[in-house]
């Protein structure tokens, strides 16, 4: 099931009345009266001439809920062909099993091209970012800007769910020119949106691909008993700082001193960094630990520095100190550890 749109908070009204007339052309596509679902929507039939007018993301989910529905096309008209009611948590269903959440999004675009052909939507990846975009196979006409909005936002949606990350967008880009409500865009995506590009696509830090899928078939069957909540409500945790501090420690640990010069590297506070990396489970001792515990392994399986090297290269003062952390994370000493990875091979 496709989502709604992003509304803070959801009483507020930002989402464009574009959005609804799509929906009530969906419905004079196939003859039936849009009445009902309006009016327990409760949106006044008078504000769809009024260009300016705007709902709240909970008015959205609850016209769209019911136009689904009535419809029974959870793509509203867009595609050739319908789309029944449980295809979008179909296609979710299909990447729960992936290993990382690239696997996952690989899969759900994939399998969206056995529903319809009238869009392609493909994952690639590019010198550390990743584009996730839709093809226009097929004139959409005046769906056309709701099509593509409500696809990517739902593609993002599911990868936030999946991942239970809020993933932080760097562009949008949107082939058609920029409509009398761009200024809705600031809500719908976040960062720069660009219109009239050669593509449909958003873009995001490539190491999101690389999280692990946190959700299971329970999750999902609830998940799905409001499917369209999936972006109304932001997600506010964002898994990939954990990932970033793996990261700046091992590789620039002139700025991983103390919580403060790392925090300043990451442009956060050292508070903010703390509460952040609590929330995604994890804690900055914890991060320090794994990042020492992989370096001093990988020193002890491929060269011969003494301990005393190693010990400083992994970022402990004095070898006793190092030969003590390493017991309590392998249950060996170094040497041990050493001689008997050697022997192993």
């Amino acid at each position: 099931m496709l989502p709604a749109f992003l509304a803070s908070p959801l009483t507020k009204a930002q989402t464009p009345v574009a959005f609804v007339n799509a929906i009530v052309e969906a419905y004079k596509r196939r003859n039936i009266d849009p009445s009902s679902a309006l009016e327990k929507s409760q949106i006044e039939p008078k504000i769809l001439n009024n260009a300016s007018a705007r709902i709240t993301a909970l008015q959205m989910e609850a016209v769209s809920g019911l136009a689904m529905r009535e419809l029974d096309d959870e793509a509203l008209g867009w595609f050739n062909r319908r789309l029944p009611w449980g295809s979008y948590g179909m296609l979710v269903r299909a990447s729960l099993s992936a290993p990382t959440l690239g696997v996952g999004m690989q899969r759900w675009c994939r399998h969206h091209g056995l529903l319809t052909d009238t869009i392609a939507i493909t994952l690639t990846e590019n010198e550390g970012l990743a584009y996730l975009k839709i093809e226009e196979r097929s004139d959409l006409g005046t769906l056309r800007e709701f099509c593509i909005v409500s696809v990517l936002r739902n593609a993002l949606g599911v990868a936030c769910w999946l991942s239970d990350s809020r993933i932080s967008l760097r562009q949008t880009q949107l082939r058609f020119i920029a409509p009398a409500h761009q200024a809705s865009y600031q809500v719908l995506f976040e960062g720069e949106t660009v219109f009239g590009a050669e593509t449909n696509c958003v873009t995001f830090d490539a190491r999101y691909l690389d999280l692990p899928i946190q959700r299971d078939e329970a999750a999902l069957q609830t998940m799905l008993q409001r499917a369209l909540l999936l972006t109304v409500r932001p997600y506010r945790r964002d898994r990939l700082l954990v990932e970033k501090v793996r990261h700046a420690l091992a590789h620039h640990p002139e700025h991983s001193r103390n919580a403060e010069d790392l925090a300043t590297y990451l442009n956060l506070s050292a508070r903010t960094l703390h509460r952040q990396l609590r929330d995604e489970g994890a804690s900055l001792q914890q991060l320090k630990d794994a990042v020492r515990r992989d370096v001093a392994v990988a020193q002890l399986q491929r060269s011969k520095r003494p301990i005393k090297q190693i010990a400083a290269l992994a970022g402990f003062q004095n070898e006793k100190s190092f030969i003590r952390a390493f017991k309590s994370w392998t249950g060996q000493t170094p040497d041990a550890f050493r001689e008997r990875d050697g022997s192993a091979q």
